[in-house]
Order: C-alpha cells, then sequence, then structure tokens
C-alpha cells in the first residue's frame, strides 16, 4: 500500500507543489488588508493632510484584495482535483487487487466489508488528503507568516503573549485526540456490520418476502443502526471538545490581545493603528486554529483506513502475466490426468476431496454426479487453479498444472459454472463476455445453439437489451440459456459444464444436449449435473460422494452394477413417471 499510494502521489506532486505556493502567497497576501487598515487609521488623525496617502492606502487595500482572489482560485480548484484524482487511482488500484488476489484470500471478504474499504476507507483518505493540503498548509502558512508580521509590525512581547494559549490549546488537543481515535474505531467497526447486514439483507429480500421475515430483519437494522448511530455520537463528541478546547482558548488569545493592547497603546508603545492591524491579525488565527481538531481527528481516521487497505493490499496476487509464452490452441490439445488427489480448504481440516484417480482425453466426455457437497465443483475449481494445487496431482497434456501458466490455462478452458451469473450490461456483451473481435453473426449463432436466439429477438432492443442486476430481468432458463451461450463462442480445447442444464425443460435440454454434442466432438468435454439425463451418453462417468469417487464407468455399466448411481437412476425415473401422472 505505501508504494502504491507513493507512487500515486508522484503523479501529482506539481500540482501539491503549485498548491502549497498559492496558499503561501494567498496568506502573505491576507495579511496586507490588516496592515494597509491600520496604516488608514493612524492617517486619519490629520485626514486634510493626509488626504492623497489615504487614496493611495485605499487602492493598495482594493489591489490586495485582488491579489488574494487571484491566488485563492487556482490553489481551490487544484484542491478540489488532486484529493478526487487521488481517489479515483486508489479505487482503481483497489480494484485491481481484488479482481487478481487468489479465491483463498478473498473468500473470507463479505460484501458489506469490501463496500467499505471503496466506500468507507477510500474516502477518509481522500478527505484528509484535502484536509492536508488546505487547513494544515494554510495554519503552518499562518503561524509562520502571521506570527513573523505581528512581531515586525506591532510589538514581540504582544505576540508571544497572545500565541501562549494556543500552545496550550496543542497540548490539549495531542491529550484528546486518543478517544477520538477509539472512538471511530468502533463507528468503522458498527458500519462494515450494518453494512454486511444490508448487502446480505438485499440480496435475500425474495426469501425473507417468502417467510414473512420483514419485521425480524427490519427489528435487526434498528438495533445495528442504533449502535452506529451511538458510535457516531461518540466521534462527534470527543471531536467537538477538541473544537470546544481551541474556541476557548482562541478567546482567551483574543482577551489577551485587548487588554495588554490596550495598555501598550496608552503607553504610546504602538499606535492605535497597529492595535487594530494586530487585532486583525488574530483574525488570521480563528479558521485554521478551528481546524487542528479536524485535522487530527481526519489524520487518525485515515491512518485507521490505510492499515485497513494495507491488510489487503498485502494479500497475494495471482500470477497472471505471461513473459515467454506463447500458447496457441494448436499446443494446447486438453488431455486431463488427476492422480491421488486430495484437497482441504485452507484453514480447514475437513476433506473436501480424497483420493481423487481419473483421466479424460481430447474428444472424449466425462460425466460427474454425486450428492451436494460432494466436492464436483470443488474439483473443477482445481482444474481451474482457483485453489492451490499440490505438485504432481493433476497433469494437462503430461504436463503439471502448476507448470501451466495461469492466463494460459483459463484462456484454454471454457468454464460455464452453476451460479449462472450475468453482468448488468447488454445481453451481447454477457454472451461475450470480455472477447473482443467477435461478430454479431458469430453470437446470433451461438444464441441459437443456446435455444435463447428466439427469446432474444422477441426482445425490444434484441441483442442490445440491458439486462438488470443479476439477469433479474431475466426467467432461470433463459439465464442459463444466455450463460450456455457462451461455450458455442469459445474455442477453448476443454469445456466444463458446472450443473448448467438444470434449469431447462426435458425438450430444450435435449436440443441444447445436442448442439452440445457437436460442438465437444473434437474438445475435452466435463459435464457435472445431478440429473442423469445430462450425463448418460458420456465416455466415461465418475460418481462423487463425500469426497471420494465411489464408482466409474459408462450408463449401462454403473446401471449394473446396482449402486449409487443405479440408485440416483430410479429416483430420477420414479420422479418423471410422478410428473406424468
Amino acid at each position: 500500500m505505501k508504494k502504491i499510494l507513493l507512487n500515486i502521489l508522484k503523479k501529482y506532486r506539481l500540482s501539491t507543489i503549485l498548491i502549497i505556493v498559492f496558499i503561501g502567497l494567498y496568506i502573505y497576501f491576507f495579511t496586507y488588508p490588516a496592515t494597509i487598515v491600520g496604516n488608514i487609521i493612524d492617517l486619519l488623525s490629520d485626514i486634510e493632510t493626509n488626504k492623497l496617502e489615504l487614496i493611495k492606502q485605499s487602492f493598495y487595500l482594493l489591489g490586495s484584495c485582488i491579489l488574494i482572489l487571484a491566488v485563492r482560485m487556482p490553489w481551490r480548484w487544484l484542491v478540489g482535483y488532486v484529493p478526487r484524482s487521488i481517489e479515483r487511482d486508489i479505487k482503481d488500484k483497489l480494484f485491481e487487487q481484488f479482481m487478481k488476489i487468489k479465491m483463498t484470500s478473498i473468500q473470507n471478504i463479505k460484501n458489506g466489508e469490501i463496500m467499505s474499504y471503496f466506500v468507507k476507507d477510500i474516502t477518509e483518505i481522500r478527505t484528509f488528503t484535502y484536509r492536508l493540503l488546505t487547513h494544515a498548509t494554510r495554519f503552518v502558512f499562518t503561524m509562520i507568516i502571521a506570527t513573523a508580521t505581528m512581531m515586525k509590525n506591532v510589538n514581540v512581547n504582544l505576540t508571544i503573549a497572545t500565541l501562549c494559549p494556543i500552545i496550550i490549546a496543542t497540548f490539549l488537543v495531542i491529550k484528546i485526540k486518543e478517544y477520538v481515535e477509539k472512538s471511530f474505531i468502533r463507528s468503522q467497526k458498527y458500519f462494515t456490520e450494518l453494512s454486511e447486514y444490508v448487502q446480505e439483507s438485499t440480496d435475500a429480500i425474495r426469501t425473507t418476502k417468502a417467510y414473512t421475515g420483514e419485521m425480524n430483519q427490519l427489528k435487526e437494522f434498528i438495533k445495528k443502526n442504533r449502535m452506529l448511530k451511538g458510535a457516531n455520537n461518540s466521534v462527534d463528541v470527543h471531536s467537538t471538545l477538541l473544537s470546544t478546547c481551541l474556541n476557548m482558548c482562541f478567546g482567551i488569545s483574543y482577551g489577551i490581545s485587548l487588554l495588554f493592547g490596550t495598555k501598550l497603546v496608552l503607553e504610546g508603545s504602538i499606535t492605535t493603528g497597529d492595535f487594530v492591524a494586530f487585532n486583525g491579525y488574530i483574525a488570521l488565527f480563528v479558521g485554521p486554529i478551528t481546524w487542528i481538531p479536524g485535522v487530527i481527528s481526519r489524520y487518525k481516521r485515515a491512518k485507521i483506513s490505510y492499515k485497513r487497505l494495507d491488510k489487503v493490499f498485502a494479500l497475494e496476487r495471482e500470477k497472471l502475466t505471461i513473459k515467454e509464452v506463447d500458447t496457441k490452441n494448436d499446443d494446447f490439445i486438453g488431455n486431463i490426468e488427476v492422480k491421488n488427489l486430495n484437497f482441504n480448504y485452507p484453514n480447514s481440516i475437513v476433506t473436501v476431496l480424497n483420493d481423487i484417480n481419473f483421466s479424460i482425453q481430447r474428444g472424449e466426455k466425462l460425466g460427474i454426479i454425486g450428492t451436494i457437497g460432494s466436492g464436483k465443483t470443488t474439483l473443477m475449481n482445481l482444474l481451474l487453479r482457483l485453489y492451490p494445487v499440490q505438485r504432481d496431482k493433476i497433469f494437462i497434456d503430461g504436463k503439471d498444472i502448476n507448470d501451466i501458466p495461469l492466463k494460459v490455462l483459463r484462456d484454454h478452458v471454457c468454464y460455464i459454472t452453476q451460479d449462472n451469473f450475468l453482468f448488468s450490461t447488454t445481453l451481447k456483451e454477457n454472451i461475450k463476455l470480455f472477447k473482443d473481435g467477435i461478430e454479431e453473426e458469430e453470437i446470433n449463432e451461438s444464441t441459437k445453439n443456446a435455444m435463447i436466439y428466439d427469446d432474444i429477438q422477441k426482445m425490444q432492443n434484441g441483442i442490445e437489451t440491458v439486462i438488470g442486476e443479476r439477469g433479474s430481468d431475466l426467467s432461470g432458463g433463459q439465464k442459463q440459456r444466455v450463460v450456455i451461450s457462451r461455450a458455442f463462442l469459445n474455442k477453448s480445447n476443454i469445456v466444463i459444464f458446472d450443473d448448467t442444464f438444470s434449469a431447462l425443460d426435458n425438450r430444450t435440454e435435449q436440443l441444447v444436449l445436442k448442439n452440445v454434442k457437436e460442438l465437444v466432438k473434437d474438445k475435452t468435454c466435463i459435464i457435472i449435473s445431478n440429473r442423469i439425463s445430462d450425463i448418460k451418453d458420456a465416455n466415461k462417468i465418475i460418481v462423487l460422494d463425500s469426497g471420494n469417487i465411489v464408482e466409474t464407468g459408462t450408463h449401462d455399466e454403473l446401471l449394473k452394477l446396482q449402486g449409487k448411481y443405479n440408485q440416483f437412476y430410479h429416483e430420477q425415473a420414479a420422479k418423471q413417471e410422478m410428473a406424468l401422472n
């Protein structure tokens, strides 16, 4: 994270320098009006004699205001541009990180937590950057320039006496800021919990309504929201305490100026104009002093957010880059062999796959069937190396899968997943899915093979129809066929269908399977399904149960075994018979 942030800041170093320069000039010119007003007051003692000088000073006052405006406009624009640009770049890098980190890392991060990284944490860093460039910089320049001006133009002792309460205020801020940090940590925790709850509740809205759980969900939300409110109130209380201490110290400082300054005027040490100018200089401190708690509070928040983001950026990435490899489809045949494969998910002692052995050659079709949780999808995830694979366990074309670059491996495996995920974009973009250079004619042909072409043509905008979130505008069968159509566009030599045909009616299923058979006749094909009809024509079928291969053979061979597969077959046959009756 540190390296990433430094690289981003380097991009805007020139803009940052300009901001600092403009703010320095702005504060310097901002001392002019008080000085000029003081001079004018002293000249008013003899208006007739000083008439020309009064006019000259008035023009100086006008000119200083123009100068202030001239330097204020560019730094105000820059100070809006730089933090927003930094925020954008950090979001780009964070999204890139989430796209590239390993599944073993990302699977333990909840959706609500991910959103809090993008919304809460990056916003805190952007806000602190803004406060640092504006408030902190202006405070430093004010302390240096205004203090030097006060000492030079008015009185050193008066300046020191006036600034003493400000030093005391700084000490109080250091003490109170620890409470601000603790309060913010609680606030961040409750915000993340509430975000996760809202995300989960909205995703499960259909289930909630189906079981009339709205009131239970609402009660839980109110409880979590109340806890967040309490934490935020605690942050506000401690932040307000900081501001109150500073305002009190400023009031004391202003009082010292009036009492001590009046004494100096009566003694003749300073003029009335100097006294008025001095109080004008003090006014310059009002804003910067009251900004101190905000800057410190934002610093503590940004520090916490930085640490949270740093943990995400520290997660290990997948190595997707290819250095000296230029693999064509002809080089990647697609013969798969699995030897004595065992697998446990990270940080889990439960064995998901145990002593898995099978092989499949190009042009063959492998069917996999088993109960829910038997390890079917996990096996496919390992074929794509979404999780770490031990060496000498999985081979493709005789090469250990760990020796095949990830990009090459995944470019040559077409995996049609069981979740039927669709993006909130056009059907065209969902079908070609990150692949460029595909003609619309090819897309139409793929939809015909997936038996979704006619449905698409009935839509108002056809293939350019924009679908809702996760394809909410489509039925389950339509979503499944849109996803299946991706396989007919893909040139991969290994094609995997993971429970892809479950939402199709019998007639559509048979038509799609017929087209799939033609598609994979010279490819390696794996079909995972809980329906016998999807896999019965496979060259080889394996039956998984609790992570073990309990049966292997063709459809007819497995029926003769009178085992698990035969049980599945008769159960499904009985269900079909009942449906017909």
